[in-house]
């Protein structure tokens, strides 16, 4: 119990916000709707906050959801157990590629992938964030046309974050695999032909088997 109270990073983070906030627990809990016991439980660490309780929370604190995500064990970075038998197939690809080529002087990893999904996922709820991919989505599309089937994806997942249709945390997901196809440099930049777009397809069907799941 010692380590697990130690190891609460969501509590530590909400007691900070609510003092910040000069919120005592019982008006916490009518703002949010969420009894006392059970936010008191969260705080403690001794009963884990579910997707519905962080999104509360965030509302009602006005903090990105993805930090309390990430606090509570559910950040982006950390979903590794994913269908991947294609993904892995397409990773094959492109290191078999880079170590005949000689072109990059690294090893490409599905985790590179994972790790600049979720900085990406940080950054698309920023206000600078949100306008890069409504303003760069469609020049991207017409600079590149349309290669691969992944395309038709990312076009959805555009059209599903304009009109902000799922919630904080969804809506991150998918602006983290629009701004790893928007911005050049990323895992396997855009210019090394031809496999410059797989890992942007790799990013795409992580993205789409987080919302499955």
């Amino acid at each position: 119990m010692v380590n697990q109270r130690k190891n609460n990073k969501l509590g530590l983070l909400l007691r900070g916000l609510l003092k910040e906030r000069s919120l005592s627990m019982r008006k916490f809990s009518d703002l949010t709707g969420i009894d006392t016991a059970t936010i008191s439980r969260i705080i403690n660490g001794k009963r884990k906050a579910n997707l519905q309780h962080l999104q509360k929370f965030a509302d009602c604190l006005n903090v990105p959801i993805s930090e309390l995500l990430n606090a509570g064990g559910y950040g982006i970075q950390e979903q590794e157990e994913r269908p991947q038998s294609d993904i892995q197939k397409s990773v094959e690809v492109i290191q078999n590629y880079l170590e005949s080529s000689n072109l990059l002087d690294k090893e490409f990893t599905i985790k590179q992938v994972d790790e600049e999904l979720s900085h990406y996922g940080h950054y698309s709820e920023t206000e600078e964030g949100k306008e890069t991919i409504l303003k760069g989505f469609e020049k991207k599309l017409q600079k590149i046309g349309s290669i691969g089937p992944f395309i038709n994806d990312l076009k959805e997942l555009y059209e599903t974050f304009r009109q902000r249709k799922g919630t904080s945390y969804e809506l991150a997901i998918i602006g983290s695999a629009l701004l790893y196809f928007i911005i050049t440099v990323d895992a396997i930049p855009d210019y090394i032909f031809p496999i410059g777009y797989i890992d942007d397809a790799i990013a795409v069907q992580i993205v789409l088997n987080s919302l499955a799941e």
